[in-house]
Order: C-alpha cells, then sequence, then structure tokens
C-alpha cells in the first residue's frame, strides 16, 4: 500500500514539476532534500505531524507556517495534502520516488560499490568511468562501502541489477561445487 501511496504523490510532482520543464525538477529535487535535511535535525515535528491526538487541522496550519513561503508553492502544497489525507508516514517514500524519476529522467545512475579495502581517488575515478562507460548513464551517484568479510574484489549494485565480482561469493560458489562432488 505504501509503494501505492508514495507512486501516486510522487508521479503527481513528478508530472507538476515536468509541466514547468527539466530544470524546474532539477530545482524541486534540491529543494526536496533541503526539505529532507530539515525534517531529520528536528525529529520533535515529525512526532508531532504522526500523533494521532492533534487534530489534522493544528497539523496543517503549523506545516502551513513551518513551510509556506519558504518553500515553492508545489512542494508546500504537497505537504499540507500529504497531512490533510493522514499520509505523513509516507512523505519520505514519496519523496525517494520522486528523487528517482527525475533522476531516471537526466539518466542519472546511482551506484552501491562495496569493496574489501578502501579506494584511492583514482580508483573510485576508474570504477566510475567504467560504469558510465557500460551503462548508459551520463552521470553517476556513487557511494562507496568498505565490507572486510568479502574478502576481496568488489559487489557493484545499481538499481535492481548486482554485479558480484567478490572473492567470498566465488570461494562460495567453489565450496558449493566440492559438496555436489560425490566420492567413489
Amino acid at each position: 500500500m505504501a509503494k501505492l501511496v508514495s507512486k501516486t504523490y510522487g508521479e503527481a510532482l513528478y508530472e507538476l514539476a515536468m509541466e514547468s520543464g527539466e530544470d524546474r525538477a532539477l530545482a524541486l529535487m534540491d529543494e526536496i532534500r533541503c526539505v529532507e535535511e530539515i525534517l531529520e535535525s528536528n525529529p520533535q515535528f515529525d512526532v508531532f505531524l504522526k500523533h494521532p491526538g492533534i487534530p489534522k487541522q493544528d497539523k496543517l496550519e503549523v506545516v502551513e507556517n513551518v513551510f509556506k513561503g519558504h518553500v515553492s508553492d508545489e512542494l508546500a502544497g504537497l505537504l499540507e495534502i500529504v497531512v490533510s489525507k493522514e499520509r505523513y508516514g509516507d512523505l519520505q517514500s514519496i519523496f525517494a520516488y520522486f528523487t528517482d524519476r527525475v533522476k531516471e529522467q537526466q539518466k542519472i545512475g546511482v551506484a552501491y560499490v562495496t569493496t574489501a579495502v578502501e579506494l584511492d581517488g583514482a580508483q573510485k575515478k576508474a570504477v566510475e568511468g567504467k560504469l558510465l562507460e557500460t551503462s548508459g548513464y551520463r552521470k553517476m551517484e556513487m557511494h562507496y562501502r568498505v565490507d572486510a568479510s568479502i574478502i576481496g574484489g568488489m559487489v557493484i549494485r545499481i538499481n535492481n541489477r548486482v554485479v558480484d565480482s567478490s572473492i567470498r561469493t566465488k570461494l562460495d560458489g567453489m565450496t558449493k561445487q566440492l559438496l555436489q562432488i560425490q566420492l567413489g
């Protein structure tokens, strides 16, 4: 259900932004990032808007006072609708859906790279270059993580595609093959 809500509201916001052009969608994506940072730094605000005992009208008044005039009319309108429809709990997934749609439209890929050791700047640049060359994206948003348990190699995830060339996976594969061999 939450996925349907995020898609419905996120798609509506995306279409509204695209009516004004690609630049408007990018600007709105930056604005959303700022709103997310504000919400993260004020957990009491989150608790207030999710509290079932506080009347919806009070919540709407607070949202209007906090955001009206500080964010675009599209984003302020979305926040008001989300609160009035009691979907505030889905706001992060709505923002994520919108951001993913804009990145997809702009051909910006998001890659998660896991290695056993920290990569230096040149290695990171080489990985990003290879991904740009092979993926069809114009730009990559790179996220690096170190996980010593993979022993060596790397695991790359872009959307729902995973390329796992880690030593751990290769050893696990060999172990399974050896266990399937029947002696005799």
